[in-house]
C-alpha cells in the first residue's frame, strides 16, 4: 500500500502546505515537525521555483523569499534526508509540489530517484496535464513515488479517466484561479467529489483558497481532506525564524475542525 495512503486510515486528513526555505531552511525543519505534532495527516513541501504559474501572490512571494535565501533542490533534498533520520524522525507522509522545470534541470530520474532515496512519498506538478504524465509516470512508478493527479471544477467529462489512474491521492482543485485565500468557496465540490468517487477508490482531498476552520469542515464533508497552503505561508511570512508553534496552533485547529 501507499504510505500516502495511511494518511487517510484515521478519518478525515488535514495536508498542509509550505513553501521550503521560506524564510531558511531550519525554520522549514521545525515548521514541518511542529506541523506533524499537531496533527498534520500529510505534509506538502513546495520546492521554490522562479515562475509559480499555479500560485497567488503569498506562496509567489514565499519563492522569492526561499530563492533569496539561498534555497536549491538539492538543499531541499539534504533537510527532508535529515528530517526523516535519527529517533525524532518525521513518520508522516510527504510529497513535493513543484513545477516541471524544477524537475526536468535537475534530471527527472535522478529527481525521483532521490525523491525515493530521502523519503519523498508523491510529488505534485501542476503544470503537467494528464495528457502529458507519460513524462514522469513510468520513472515514479520504478522508484515507489506516487504522481499525485489534480482534478479542476473545468475537468468535467475528464475526471473519470483521470481519477481512474490516480496514485496516492487526488487532488481536488476547489475554485478556477491560483491559490490564495478566499472568503468563500462557490464551485459545486459535492459533485466533483461524487464524480471522483464513482470512479476510483483513492482518497481525495481539497485544496485552493481554503483558510478558515469553517471552510475546512464544510470542504471535509465531501472528500477525504482539506489541503491549506496560502493561510500557512502567511503566517510564516508574518512571524518568519518564530513561525514553528504559532503554525503549530493553527494546524491543531484545522485538524481540530474536520475532525469534528
Amino acid at each position: 500500500m501507499s504510505n500516502i495512503k495511511k494518511a487517510f486510515e484515521n478519518g478525515k486528513a488535514f495536508i498542509p502546505f509550505i513553501t521550503c526555505g521560506d524564510p531558511d531552511l531550519e525554520t522549514t525543519a521545525k515548521v514541518v515537525r511542529a506541523m506533524e505534532k499537531n496533527g498534520a495527516d500529510l505534509i506538502e513541501l513546495g520546492i521554490p521555483f522562479s515562475d509559480p504559474t499555479a500560485e497567488g501572490p503569498v506562496i509567489q512571494a514565499a519563492n522569492i523569499r526561499a530563492l533569496s535565501a539561498g534555497t536549491t533542490t538539492d538543499k531541499v533534498f539534504d533537510m527532508v534526508r535529515s528530517l526523516r533520520s535519527g529517533e525524532d524522525a518525521v513518520k508522516v507522509p510527504m510529497v513535493f509540489m513543484t513545477y516541471a522545470n524544477v524537475v526536468f534541470s535537475y534530471g527527472s530520474e535522478r529527481f525521483i530517484k532521490t525523491c525515493s532515496e530521502v523519503g519523498i512519498d508523491g510529488l505534485i506538478l501542476p503544470d503537467i496535464p494528464y495528457e502529458e504524465k507519460g513524462e514522469f509516470v513510468d520513472i515514479t512508478r520504478r522508484y515507489g513515488v506516487d504522481l499525485v493527479s489534480l482534478i479542476a471544477p473545468t475537468s468535467n467529462d475528464r475526471i473519470a479517466t483521470i481519477a481512474g489512474e490516480a496514485e496516492g491521492f487526488i487532488y481536488v482543485v476547489s475554485s478556477l484561479g491560483v491559490t490564495g485565500v478566499r472568503s468563500k468557496i462557490t464551485t459545486d465540490i459535492g459533485a466533483v467529489c461524487s464524480a471522483i468517487k464513482a470512479a476510483s477508490e483513492v482518497p481525495c482531498a481539497i485544496g485552493f483558497g481554503i483558510s478558515t476552520p469553517e471552510q475546512a469542515a464544510s470542504m471535509a464533508k465531501y472528500a477525504d481532506g482539506v489541503i491549506v497552503g496560502s493561510a500557512i505561508v502567511k503566517l510564516i511570512a508574518a512571524n518568519g525564524r518564530d513561525s514553528a508553534p504559532v503554525v503549530g496552533e493553527y494546524v491543531k485547529s484545522m485538524k481540530e475542525a474536520i475532525k469534528n
